[in-house]
């Protein structure tokens, strides 16, 4: 395994990880735009963007990029977050200049008025097959709750409003402002040819124009709130709730996330003891996200209508006796198999080791190896978790239930904001 990374004169970027073992090899486009990037006029941009780019370049039609994919037997897809966009393929090493020439060429769609009109009927009917369902559309809804004017409140699909208000001008703008070779970069992973990646990409990208691209990355502190949204033709009634968590440059991350697979993991934890297993709630987890100068716990649990105030009032108590009591060095232990474990498994195919690659890229400009995620893993300590539920208290929360029950009640928590 070889780490190796180049950058073009117009400052593109291509950073790999180089396995000779391996059988196949997956890269990417690596977009610093999302969501966070957007403002109130154009939310949903960067994804409507996302799909312009399949709809046809001046080299190609819509129809000759898929047969193209198709022909090479590529797993390729795009997807649009908060903080980047990605188009990539996951391809046979024999297919790697075919797939860096298809997805460099994608990088620069036509961006057609008539394409731009019919796609966006295309978004508009996603957002309302969202909208139909509660527990997709209330992680929108409760994204704007806890961050309020933070960029990371922003929909990564924006609303009906905003989609139907965006012209292909401002789509056009939003391109040429984000997607230039400083705001792009090229990652790969698994049996890669990476001195023929820098020919190709240098070849197919360096003419490009920078942009100078910038992004805010302020910390999003915490606070309380609560919500709850009456829906007469939900079945269950649905729980979510966001809290403050350290971000993608901290080192306490990997803290946070034994700390979620302790108290919210989907089988063995907490959560899963006392809620799911004893069938109070049928799911209830929590997980961390992270961000650029911010983080997340994220729970989510669904449960009969008539038992929300005892699965609020469950999860409540998990939090606050991990908070004044701790957690034992058996469940850490467990948790670190638990979590060392999922990074193993998931770094045996080059499509993840990508996204890991790219990932640690995009937020640090860091390269991190599996061996690196495993050491910082096991070197947390029983003290270093106590620390962080400290700072992090995750009984100071934003609080989103969806659902039939209109008699839905907040806990009281004694919790101190820092």
């Amino acid at each position: 395994m070889q780490f190796r990374n180049h950058r073009l004169k117009n400052g593109l970027e291509i950073v790999a990880e180089c396995n000779d073992q391996a059988h196949s090899l997956a890269v990417g486009f690596f977009v610093r735009t999302g969501a966070r990037d957007e403002n109130d006029s154009i939310t949903g941009v960067s994804h409507f963007l996302e799909h312009m780019a399949f709809k046809g370049t001046p080299l190609r039609s819509a129809d000759d990029v898929n047969r193209a994919f198709d022909e090479m037997g590529a797993h390729h897809n795009a997807f649009t977050s908060e903080e980047s966009t990605v188009y990539f393929a996951a391809i046979l090493p024999e297919m790697q200049p075919a797939s860096v020439e298809l997805l460099a060429d994608l990088m620069r769609p036509s961006l057609r008025k008539e394409d731009f009109d019919t796609e966006k009927e295309v978004i508009i009917e996603e957002i309302r097959m969202y909208e139909d369902q509660p527990p997709y559309r209330a992680d929108d809804i409760l994204k704007a709750r806890y961050f309020k004017e933070h960029p990371l409140s922003r929909s990564v699909l924006g609303t009906v409003a905003s989609i139907q208000g965006l012209s292909v001008g401002q789509m056009q703008d939003y391109f040429a402002d984000r997607y230039g070779p400083d705001n792009i970069f090229v990652a790969a992973a698994g049996r890669v040819d990476f001195d023929r990646l820098i020919e190709q990409v240098t070849g197919l990208c360096d003419h490009w124009p920078a942009v100078h691209a910038r992004r805010e990355t302020p910390p999003a502190p915490a606070h309380r709130g609560f919500e709850s949204i009456h829906r007469a033709s939900s079945s269950q009634q649905y729980i979510l709730q966001m809290a403050a968590a350290p971000a993608s440059a901290d080192k306490d991350r990997f803290a946070a996330k034994l700390v979620a697979t302790i108290l919210g993991d989907d089988s063995g934890s907490r959560m899963y003891w006392d809620l799911v297993d004893s069938g109070i709630a049928e799911q209830a987890s929590l997980g961390h996200s992270e961000y650029q100068g911010a983080g997340l716990f994220y729970a989510w649990s669904c449960c009969a209508p008539d038992r929300a105030n005892s699965v609020l009032a469950s999860i409540h108590a998990i939090y606050q006796a991990a908070e004044e009591s701790g957690i034992t060095q058996q469940e850490l232990a467990q948790a670190k198999s638990k979590v060392k474990a999922r990074v193993v498994l998931g770094s045996e195919r080059p499509r993840n080791r990508l996204f890991s690659v790219g990932g640690n890229w995009l937020s640090c400009r860091e390269y991190r190896s599996v061996a690196d995620d495993l050491q910082d893993i096991e070197n947390v300590t029983l003290d270093e978790v106590h620390e962080l539920l400290a700072k992090y208290p995750l009984s100071i929360n934003t609080t989103l239930t969806i659902g039939p029950s209109r008699d839905i009640r907040p806990v009281p928590s004694t919790a101190q904001i820092a």
